[in-house]
């Protein structure tokens, strides 16, 4: 309820906390890079994760995903019909043509960045590869509405309009995963307000100068439903359709959208 009302905005962050926040997100984006360097036929998740934890902690950070509400791991790896939440293990091994998300946090000097993106192992179907460019371009696209003056559900809207001009842009049809989305970030990982990959514009709270969202597309190939493994954590497709998963820490700037996870 508190959505709608107009004059709540999305907390600011100073240039000074935004440098620190993207000083965070830089290590996230060094520790995906080393994973999916890492990542190859025959490798777990466990050792994707070992290598992801031992880049953060190199790098002065701790990793942020560990011990969150009991989560055993630095990462998340969320591989095939894995949407989000997959729990590293030594048993879930690498194949040729898998398609792999890993979503990654890091914490350094008490603010966090958090960042996901998701790969192939080997060569992939035609089908994989146009999921997961279709879902890097929405997250790309959405994220030009993170702006000044607009409201949460701006960035919503162009999430999903971006999904459906992905469709013809990348030839596949695509279904946005129902219940999970972005949210705010800072010194904690999730933050109000909670962000629809999908919704009207011009709801819910102002973005301001300094504001800070996690934006992440989650796209699949066959079903927006899904479903919690016994695990409690690890969500899948009820169908067993592809999913892919894509997302940058972004605050709002007079001078347009900052990545405040970049990858370099």
């Amino acid at each position: 309820m508190g959505f709608r009302r107009r004059s709540k905005a999305i907390p600011a962050r100073t240039p000074g906390e935004l440098d620190a926040m993207q000083a965070a997100g830089e290590i996230v984006g060094k520790a995906l890079q080393a994973v999916r360097d890492a990542a190859a036929s025959g490798v777990s998740t466990l050792e994707l994760d070992e290598v992801a934890e031992q880049t953060i902690r190199d790098a002065g950070a701790t990793p942020t995903f560990k011990g969150y509400e009991g989560f055993p791991g630095s990462i998340c790896a969320s591989v095939n019909d894995v949407i989000v939440h997959g729990i590293p293990g030594k048993d879930i091994v690498l194949a040729e043509g898998d398609l792999v998300s890993i979503d990654c946090g890091a914490t350094l000097d008490g603010w966090v960045g958090d960042s996901a993106w998701t790969f192939g192992v080997g060569k992939l179907s035609p089908e994989a590869v146009a999921l997961n460019d279709a879902t890097e371009w929405v997250l790309m696209e959405g994220l030009k509405a993170m702006l000044p003056g607009n409201r949460l559900t701006d960035v919503s809207h162009a999430l999903e309009q971006a999904t459906y001009r992905a469709e013809d842009k990348f030839g596949v049809d695509l279904f946005i995963v129902d219940g999970y989305g972005g949210h705010g970030i800072g010194r904690t990982m999730h933050e109000e307000p909670y962000l629809a990959n999908e919704g009207k514009a011009g709801r819910g709270p102002l973005i301001q100068e300094g504001s800070v969202l996690a934006i992440e597309p989650m796209l699949t190939l066959g079903t927006e439903d899904n479903a919690v493994l016994d695990d409690d954590w690890t969500v899948v497709t009820l169908d067993g359709s592809l999913a892919a998963h894509w997302e940058h820490t972004v605050a709002a700037t007079a001078d347009g959208p900052r990545i405040l996870t970049p990858r370099y």
